[in-house]
């Protein structure tokens, strides 16, 4: 891995962005940081293969601080600088869209929740009001808000449309319901106690947040991890994208009206998590992965697996053979690449519209837990996300065989040293639904004092709007379950 950390003042960064992006560099993160005389904003880029993480951290006035925007340049920078302001009170000079993007009604004005200083928020104080949504007018056109509590066992979240007949124009996505203040509750944890909270930033990716923040972790204190530990680790990852993808694919055809086939889907997942807590102890996978290394209960039986892929692939095949499943999927909320491109996608999004996103090729953490090639199709429609998650569970099962004919059960970890040997590190996964990078600060004793984790969901979910436009409402919850992104790890 190459890392490059360098301070410059605000007037340089839009300058020395540019010419990162330009060389082919993405912007994974930004994180505000309160020092004891100045805020800090660290801005993450990174690239690969070969792994490249390029770090840009500017100083700015304690008393008001702002950035010069870089929303022109990246999409998804403009996003973050909307959310650090909301959070940190660090204001975007010059942003084309300026209203709030975490803060609800109920948010006090001037209160920043990630300050230092803030404090529980004053009960009586001025209210942010409503939020300013954008009212599309024209001949025939209607809203329908839907949520923020939805029909079933799912996140909160307000969708709003603006309909002509039944064809959508125009969808906003309000989101941050379950905005929880994981960021400041990582404050003062050590690292153990850290993990507890990563592996709950998501709920259904537990090794995929975890594994990210052990990472970073390891690299602030300089820790390397076993080979055997690696490979352990690149296992439990395959097995959560594994029963992921499964739910995913029967969920897809459910909302098609094939209730059988969601059926099937169903048992293997169970298999799949009955096989998960025989491996770790965890239905979910929780505490596999640790700083220092893995710990695995068992191993799973690749003849199991064996058997697996072949009853999933009959579901595969049941589903695309049928005319109603096809004609549901084909053209249904399709995302040209240029628009996954420009937003910043990631995961199988990004790959059912022909992009090559996967860091377990730019940002390996084992050479061993990972396919031949990416998982891609040209279409970007439901469809494309269909195919591109069934092949990566054939995939998985795949790589998870391999991997368990190369593994022993046991603790399989390192101790960490009393005190780390630097003071911050970055970790990418590709986690079931994408790439997702978590950077640490350490205080010299080991405690943390600062953690920016940034689940995929984040850069996703504003292509749901884009791919649904000109779709017809009632192929919304196709089209969202085709998705299907996190609340929580958007909303941390």
């Amino acid at each position: 891995m190459n890392r490059t950390t360098e301070e410059i003042g605000s007037s340089e960064l839009p300058c020395q962005v540019g010419k990162l992006l330009d060389s082919g560099q993405r912007l994974a993160l930004v994180a505000a940081h309160h020092d004891e005389d100045a805020v800090r904003v660290v801005y993450l880029f990174v690239s690969g293969p070969p792994d490249t993480r390029t770090e840009l951290h500017v100083c700015l006035d304690a008393d008001h601080p702002s950035v010069p925007t870089l929303a022109q340049l990246s999409f998804p920078a403009g996003r973050f600088e909307r959310e650090m302001r909301d959070l940190h009170g660090v204001v975007p000079r010059e942003h084309p869209l300026p209203h709030r993007l975490v803060r609800h009604y109920h948010w006090p004005r001037g209160w920043y929740p990630m300050r230092p200083d803030a404090g529980a928020a004053p009960p009586f104080g001025e209210q942010e009001g409503p939020y300013p949504f954008l009212a599309v007018e024209g001949d025939g056109v209607y809203e329908i808000p839907v949520g923020p509590v939805h029909a079933g066992l799912i996140e909160p979240g307000h969708f709003r449309f603006s309909v002509v007949g039944e064809t959508i124009i125009r969808l906003k996505a309000r989101l941050w319901f379950v905005h929880k203040g994981i960021e400041k509750l990582f404050e003062g944890r050590d690292a153990a106690g850290g993990l507890r909270l990563a592996e709950r930033v998501s709920g259904d990716t537990a090794v995929g947040h975890g594994l990210a923040y052990c990472l970073a972790v390891e690299e602030a204190y300089g820790v390397e991890v076993s080979e055997e530990a690696r490979r352990a680790r690149a296992l439990v990852v395959e097995l959560e994208r594994l029963h992921n993808h499964v739910a995913d694919l029967g969920a897809l055809c459910n909302d098609v009206g094939h209730g059988v086939l969601n059926s099937h889907a169903l048992r293997i997942r169970e298999q799949l998590l009955r096989l998960a807590d025989a491996t770790t102890g965890h239905r979910l996978l929780r505490g596999a992965v640790v700083p220092g290394g893995a710990r695995l209960a068992s191993v799973p039986d690749p003849a199991l697996l064996a058997r697996i892929a072949v009853d999933l692939g009959e579901i595969t095949e049941l589903a695309l053979g049928h005319a109603t499943v096809r004609d549901r999927f084909t053209g249904t909320a399709a995302l040209s690449a240029q628009a996954a491109r420009d937003l910043g996608c990631l995961g199988y999004v990004a790959r059912a519209s022909g992009l090559n996103a996967d860091a377990r090729f730019g940002h390996p953490f084992t050479t061993e837990g990972r396919p031949q090639v990416p998982a891609t199709q040209a279409s970007g429609d439901v469809l494309a996300r269909f195919l591109v998650r069934a092949e990566e569970a054939q995939v998985s099962l795949e790589l998870a065989a391999r991997l368990a004919a190369e593994l022993r059960p046991g603790d399989l970890t390192v101790p960490l040293p009393r005190r780390p040997a630097g003071s911050s590190g970055t970790g990418i996964v590709e986690g079931w639904r994408g790439a997702i990078t978590t950077r640490v600060e350490l205080a010299p004793d080991g405690t943390l004092t600062r953690v920016k984790p940034v689940d995929p969901s984040f850069f996703n979910w504003p292509a749901l709007p884009v791919a649904l436009a000109d779709t017809i409402v009632p192929d919304f919850p196709l089209a969202n379950k085709s998705f299907n992104l996190s609340y929580a790890g958007n909303d941390l």
